[in-house]
């Protein structure tokens, strides 16, 4: 079985605040919003455009308060992981966040590895070729990415790949499903959920097949479940102990990952999402918008034409900059 990407894989436009090709791969990265943070955590971190730079602000999820900002050279943004405006690139244990760069350069990525308690820059990592944030381990060790080998007309394929953020460099093989190692992956990952612990991530994928992505973020495993013909444009995955529910569609036993006729029970677990939503509710990307969006813009037009970012009217800020050790508080108009 062969699953590829349909038409119109990524509407760019209508998925993030300032749109663009992206280090942050066909779902680009995300600006502004409720940015990214743990289920358990009590901040949220959220990237800011600047003009050429970004500025990420750790904020208090409990009322909204900045509690520290940092400036950083470049025009970067949370990891992008679904069409949903879920987001990745925060370790399970909060310590590590990663970055990716805004960009039209197919042929290249830049991430950065921040520390979270100062927002410093830990490592700046450079690729040489195109690739997609997917997800990070528990301890911010290992971040999975989706490396896309070749463009073709009317598709779009990957290997899912681990990068050692200590090295900077990719690692091993691909990661592929034990029962079906020979497949090629691709499709267009509209929703996704997490385990509690944030080690397992679920992500709903449709294309030529329709299949859930459960990826070990820990192990470094993946299983591919595949999922009966239907619309999952309004499909959510939602867990129940050891089942996941995929909407109305089906529900997958985790403990052998085959679809099961199991009645679900809820529990008293946390529904672990990537992106809490904010407290006023508004942070988030309609889902019937997006739906709608997902006709317009083809893979193509995605790896061949520079998009725009909007900039916001101009607004003035204070923001109290870290740089080189040094910290100073300034007013700034973008």
């Amino acid at each position: 079985m062969r699953r590829s990407w349909v038409i119109a894989a990524c509407a760019a436009g209508l998925l993030a605040p300032a749109s663009a090709s992206a280090g942050g791969g066909p779902v680009p990265p995300v600006l502004n919003g409720s940015g990214v943070s743990t289920w358990t955590g009590s901040v949220n971190f959220v990237a800011v455009s600047a003009g050429r730079n970004t500025i990420i602000q750790r904020v208090i999820r409990n009322g909204g308060v900045i509690e520290r900002t940092r400036l950083i050279a470049g025009h970067y943004g949370i990891p992008g992981a679904a069409f949903d405006g879920s987001t990745t690139g925060l370790s399970a244990d909060g310590g590590t966040l990663v970055l990716a760069e805004f960009t039209s350069n197919m042929t290249r990525t830049r991430l950065l590895v921040l520390d979270t308690p100062n927002l410093r820059v830990r490592k700046r990592i450079v690729l040489p070729e195109f690739v997609s944030v997917d997800a990070i381990s528990p301890d911010g060790r290992t971040l999975y990415v989706l490396r896309y080998p070749k463009a073709q007309a009317g598709g779009l394929e990957y290997d899912v790949m681990a990068l050692d953020l200590r090295t900077g460099r990719l690692r091993g093989d691909p990661i592929m499903d034990p029962r079906e190692p020979d497949e090629q992956m691709g499709g267009i990952p509209l929703t996704r959920t997490m385990s509690p612990d944030m080690r397992w991530v679920y992500t709903l994928y449709s294309g030529e097949h329709n299949f859930v992505h459960a990826l070990d973020t820990k192990q470094g495993t993946a299983r591919c479940i595949d999922l009966p013909s239907g619309d999952l444009l309004a499909q959510r995955l939602t867990l129940y102990g050891p089942l996941l529910q995929v909407g109305d569609l089906a529900t997958i036993d985790l403990r052998t990952f085959a679809l099961t006729d199991e009645p679900v029970t809820p529990v008293a677990t946390p529904q672990a999402t990537a992106t809490p939503a904010p407290a006023n509710d508004q942070g988030g990307i309609p889902w019937i918008p997006v739906a709608l969006g997902l006709v317009a813009l083809a893979v193509l037009g995605l790896l061949t034409h520079r998009v725009r970012t909007h900039r916001p009217a101009p607004v003035e800020i204070s923001v109290r900059r870290h740089l080189d050790g040094e910290r100073e508080d300034e007013k700034a108009t973008f």
